[in-house]
This record gives C-alpha cells, sequence and structure tokens, in this order.
C-alpha cells in the first residue's frame, strides 16, 4: 500500500510538471540561475583546477573525472567516460623557458607546440634566420646541428590595435549573419598539404642535428601568442624537434638583429612528456531519464567540446560551452523536471584536431555519413545543441539551412528577447561538433554569440583564461540553453528534420591528421 501511495505522488507531481505552462518553467529556469547559479564554480574547477586540457593529457583525464563526479552529484544516471575510439599519444609540457643570452639577456614570451620533443637538457644555441623553410633552403644552410631556427617572418610589423578587439552584435543584423567558420573541402584540400609539409620540414629539421624550431604568430600582439600542435599524437607520426612559438614582438627583435648580423645566442630548455599508457580517445556522458513510456527512447542531447590547446586552460574555447552545458542541465535537475525525453549531455574530446569526439560518438550510435547505413538509435534523437563560439552571450540560433524549425525557434526565443536572444538565420556554422551530427540527419544547432574577443585575443591563445570568460553572458547562455533543451524534450513531436544528406565522407575523416 505504502509503495502504492508514493507511486500515486509521484505520478501526480510528474503530471503536475507536464501539465505546467512552458512559460512559467521558462521563468523558473531564469529564477534558478539567477539566484542559485553554479557557473562560477564550474568555470573555476574546468580551467583553474583542471587547467589546459589537450586530448589525452593529465589535465583532460583530470576534467573527465571532475565532470563525471560532479554530474553524478546531481543525481544524472549513466554518468562518466564513454570511449570513442583511439586517438593516440597524450602530452603535456613540464618545463619551459626561452631566453636570449646575446647580445644581452632577456626572457622572451614563448610557448611550446604540442607533440613536439623537449631538449636535452638546457642549451645555449646560436640562431640562424632561413627566408623559408623548405628541404632545398634548410640544405643550403649548411651545418645547422645544434642551432636553433627561425623562419623569415611573413610581417614586419605588429597588427595595429586601433581597431576594437572586442565587439557585440548589432541587433539588426542577427537575421543576417551569414555562413561562419565554413571550411569547405577544396579549403581543406589546400590546407593539409601544407600542415603536413610543416611536419615534414619539422622532421628533416630534426634529422639534420637542428636543436629547435622558433615559430612566430602572424596576428599576434601585447605579449598574446597562438599555440597548437603537431601531428605528433597519430599513429605513424613520430614526434618533431623541439618547437616554440614566440611573441610577436620578440620574434620581429630576434629577425631585425640577425638582420643586422648581429650573432645571436638562446638559451632553452624544454622537457615534455608523452603518455602512451592509453591511446583511447573519451567523451564524458550524463543523463536525465525520459519519463514519459512513448517518449523516453528519444533523446535530446546538449555538449560542448572538454578539450582545449595548452597555453591557456581553455576557458572560451571551449571551456565556456561546458560551462554553459553543465550549468543547463543542473537547472533542469535543480528544478526536478521530468522530461518526457531522455536528456543527455555529451561533453566532447579530441575536437580540436578534428572533431574526433562527436565524429566517433556519432559513428558508435548513429551511422557513418560515408556510407550512411543508419542505425535505429539515428531516429531517436530530436536535436543537439551546441555552443563553442567563445564567452559571448547567446544572441540567436543558426537554423543550419532547417527551415522547418524556424518558426518553433523563434518562438522558444521570445522569452529571451529582453536579454538580447532574438536572432534566427537560416545561416550554416561551422568547424565544431554539430556538424557530426547533421552529417547523418540529425538536427545539430550552434547558438549565436556575441564575438567579444573570442578570435582577436583568446581562440588557441596563451591569454584563455578564466579571467576573459564574461560570467554574466554565460548565465544568459545558461538559462537559454536550459529552455531550449526542455522544450524540445516536452514537445509532442520530435523538432522536424531537412532530407537525408547523400553518402559522403565526412569533411575531417581525412588521412592526414589535422
Amino acid at each position: 500500500m505504502k509503495k502504492l501511495v508514493v507511486s500515486a505522488i509521484l505520478l501526480s507531481f510528474s503530471f503536475f510538471l507536464f501539465a505546467q505552462p512552458a512559460g512559467d518553467i521558462i521563468q523558473k529556469i531564469k529564477d534558478e540561475e539567477k539566484t542559485n547559479s553554479q557557473i562560477v564554480m564550474i568555470a573555476h574547477n574546468i580551467t583553474d583546477v583542471c587547467g589546459p586540457r589537450l586530448t589525452n593529457s593529465p589535465g583532460y583525464r583530470r576534467a573527465l573525472a571532475w565532470v563525471t563526479q560532479t554530474l553524478k552529484e546531481w543525481g544524472l544516471q549513466n554518468a562518466g567516460p564513454e570511449a570513442w575510439g583511439e586517438f593516440g599519444r597524450g602530452w603535456s609540457t613540464e618545463t619551459s623557458y626561452l631566453a636570449m643570452k646575446e647580445p644581452y639577456y632577456q626572457p622572451l614570451i614563448a610557448y611550446p607546440v604540442a607533440w613536439t620533443n623537449g631538449t636535452k637538457g638546457q642549451i645555449t644555441a646560436q640562431v640562424v634566420l632561413l627566408d623559408k623553410l623548405d628541404s632545398s633552403t634548410i640544405d643550403k644552410a649548411g651545418d645547422l646541428t645544434g642551432k636553433i631556427v627561425m623562419e623569415k617572418a611573413t610581417s614586419t610589423r605588429i597588427k595595429d590595435a586601433f581597431k576594437a578587439y572586442a565587439t557585440r552584435y548589432e541587433d539588426s543584423v542577427l537575421n543576417k549573419l551569414p555562413n561562419s567558420y565554413m571550411l569547405g573541402k577544396q579549403m581543406l584540400d589546400y590546407y593539409l598539404p601544407i600542415l603536413l609539409h610543416e611536419y615534414q620540414t619539422s622532421m628533416y629539421l630534426q634529422s639534420k642535428g637542428a636543436a629547435a624550431l622558433l615559430k612566430e604568430v602572424t596576428a599576434g600582439r601585447d605579449g598574446t601568442l597562438f599555440v597548437d600542435g603537431t601531428q605528433g599524437y597519430a599513429k605513424g607520426y613520430g614526434a618533431p624537434l623541439p618547437e616554440m612559438v614566440v611573441s610577436t614582438e620578440d620574434y620581429l627583435r630576434l629577425q631585425r638583429l640577425l638582420q643586422d648580423n648581429k650573432p645571436v645566442q638562446l638559451e632553452i630548455n624544454v622537457q615534455n612528456k608523452f603518455y602512451d599508457d592509453d591511446l583511447t580517445g573519451y567523451n564524458v556522458v550524463g543523463e536525465i531519464p525520459g519519463t514519459d513510456p512513448k517518449l523516453k527512447s528519444q533523446v535530446v542531447m546538449l555538449g560542448g567540446h572538454l578539450d582545449s590547446w595548452h597555453s591557456g586552460t581553455g576557458a572560451t574555447d571551449n571551456g565556456a560551452g561546458c560551462i554553459v552545458m553543465m550549468e543547463a542541465i543542473r537547472i533542469l535537475k535543480a528544478l526536478n523536471i521530468q522530461p518526457r525525453r531522455t536528456i543527455r549531455i555529451a561533453l566532447w574530446g579530441g575536437e580540436e584536431e578534428g572533431l574526433y569526439g562527436s565524429f566517433g560518438y556519432v559513428k558508435k550510435h548513429f551511422g557513418d555519413p560515408k556510407d550512411m547505413n543508419l542505425k535505429p538509435e539515428q531516429k531517436l534523437v530530436s536535436a543537439y545543441y551546441n555552443l563553442d563560439n567563445g564567452s559571448g552571450k547567446i544572441r540567436g540560433i543558426y537554423l543550419q539551412n532547417n527551415e522547418k524549425v524556424r518558426d518553433i525557434f523563434t518562438q522558444w526565443l521570445a522569452p529571451f528577447a529582453d536579454m538580447g536572444a532574438t536572432g534566427v538565420t537560416s545561416s550554416n556554422t561551422g568547424s565544431t561538433d554539430h556538424l557530426s551530427f547533421d552529417a547523418v540527419g540529425i538536427p545539430g544547432f550552434q547558438f549565436i554569440q556575441d564575438p567579444l574577443e573570442y578570435e582577436t585575443r583568446t581562440h588557441h591563445s596563451n591569454m584563455d583564461n578564466y579571467d576573459h570568460l564574461s560570467i554574466e553572458d554565460l548565465k544568459q547562455a545558461a538559462a537559454i540553453v536550459a529552455a531550449f533543451v526542455y522544450n524540445t524534450a516536452m514537445r509532442d513531436e520530435m523538432l522536424p528534420r531537412k532530407p537525408l544528406p547523400k553518402p559522403e565522407r565526412f569533411i575531417f575523416d581525412t588521412d592526414i591528421p589535422l
């Protein structure tokens, strides 16, 4: 009898939540974020505590563990890491130091390139400036044994600072935004051989006995530099010689001294560590199970990529997206929402190297766009929502050319007009994890975000740290994402879909590692 009474109470409570007007729930979502926000706690732990989160590095594994523990503490089901396939070696920097010793002593701003070798302890070496990096120029340079190599900079001036580094969109442009971050196959076909050439050149310099390679920053200034990695993580690709990206101001000073025939000596000590104990790539997932007997097998997904580059702590790229998505699902759990469909959060690994985590998940669960032999689960996902364009507030949503959802999303954004979220554009935005879902016909969406200083200052840079997060913007974004996920989970029908794409190899499914 007690079980029957408890069941009746729970059933009544679930009915009460189902029966509440959507507007009431949206207001509850706003109020929960306003009064009980956990944005600061999540942001601090993902960035400051876990640190840089290069895929398969110790920092990434710390993040997997922390997210798993937190999702479980919030009461999510099936929370934990999920393997998506083989990624490759992890890597981290243990020591990093670069300074000019001659013609005078001066510390230099520089960061190691990921998946490169370290030096043999601290060494002092002469610097050689080459007009370009190719095998012919390297061969003509003479004996490079024990020397540090630089390539002549593409520009002898730093980027000007007259244009604002941080901006917000005007309301009038939101519905007219063009395609953004779109990388076509022709562009990738052009870009991949350049990446491979850079890698092979580094390996060739290593074979010639060069001690290290210094790389310039083409768009940096004021000590901000942008660092990524080599293909040294992937099977069949060895680690190149030590490489360091040097700040524009320091790089140009070294170049001017060398062009003035002044001998330049540098001290360098870079100690990097590789991790071969587990080559598997992991995402982290968690769920709020659906409660409607007819709809609970269907899924609404939200996510962003958990991995980052290593010169900062991955705050805006893409700690921000993970912070928002975790906060959104926390809000729904805190309100004891009883969703009709299952809500699943997924934070991805390997995005920076080619959307590996999300694409591996899609192939595992839904199918491969190469042949479009789709699995049963593909039909059960109503939508996937992604966030990965920095720390700016949500200003609307890209439809990915799915006009069937325009009126639905316009209605869902209406309660957030006072927060600046009004834009609905049919355009595509690319280069991040919603593309993996779109490639197999699952509605995948990325939100429009204010650009702030994402491209100009923090994207892949040593400035990508907690202090460049806009906490109030993240709070606004979390409330909007929670509302979209709630509405998707509760509506009678799944979101309408575009026609299935034709079989085609996924754009980032390449033979050359990115």
